[in-house]
């Protein structure tokens, strides 16, 4: 009984950390990090404020874990889709795995788009904590590197790593610029359409 009572506890404590997540990031997306207040977060999750003590310390650390945990699920996604080919996959193909998570953001519009953006933006300097997902990051490099490595093997491998990181900064630049918002609940087959020649032109360069 003690066990189940534990267990009950620990369940109900990671609901509330969890909604509190979604709440700090749904905040985050509609004001930036200078608009979001403790108070309205909890009382939004329905807690008392030193739930996020409790949980997380203080409202910045709140503020950074969701930021965190929202580029943490971009990755997950990148990763499922990278990880779906093979070296015997085309530019395009890598151009639309790489680019199918922002896709879908820009699709959505409304909150997942801004959630984006609010990653986008302080990715350009990164959390500490941040560190915990190098090996996510590298995991997408080296999934693009696979395939760009077999279809471009005159090219080393440092400018490869370059051309993808270039990809991906082009990627976060529609999250920011005024096209994105011009982009939201545009059909996710057209933005494809548009976006998949230019990422791939990104991977191939000049030849």
């Amino acid at each position: 009984m003690r066990a189940e009572k534990t267990d009950l506890r620990r369940e109900a404590g990671q609901r509330t950390r969890d909604s509190l997540l979604a709440a700090a990031l749904e905040f985050l997306a509609m004001r930036g990090q200078e608009g979001v207040t403790l108070r309205e977060i909890t009382e939004s999750v329905g807690v008392n404020v030193a739930a996020v003590s409790y949980h997380f310390g203080s409202l910045k650390a709140l503020c950074d874990a969701a930021i965190e945990h929202a580029l943490e699920r971009y990755l997950d996604a990148q990763i499922q889709a990278l990880g779906a080919l093979d070296s015997t996959s085309t530019l395009q193909e890598l151009a639309a795995a790489f680019g199918r998570p922002m896709v879908r953001a820009l699709a959505a519009g409304g909150q997942d788009l801004a959630a984006m953006r609010t990653v986008a933006r302080v990715g350009i300097d990164p959390p500490h904590g941040w560190e915990r997902l190098a090996g996510k990051f590298e995991q997408t490099r080296q999934d693009a590197i696979r395939v760009l490595t077999a279809r471009l093997p005159d090219v080393d491998e440092q400018e490869l790593v370059f051309r993808t990181r270039c990809a991906a900064g082009l990627l976060n630049w529609l999250a920011l610029a005024p096209i994105g918002a011009e982009l939201a609940a545009t059909p996710a087959e057209e933005i494809e359409r548009l976006l998949v020649p230019v990422v791939a032109g990104a991977f191939h360069g000049h030849q």
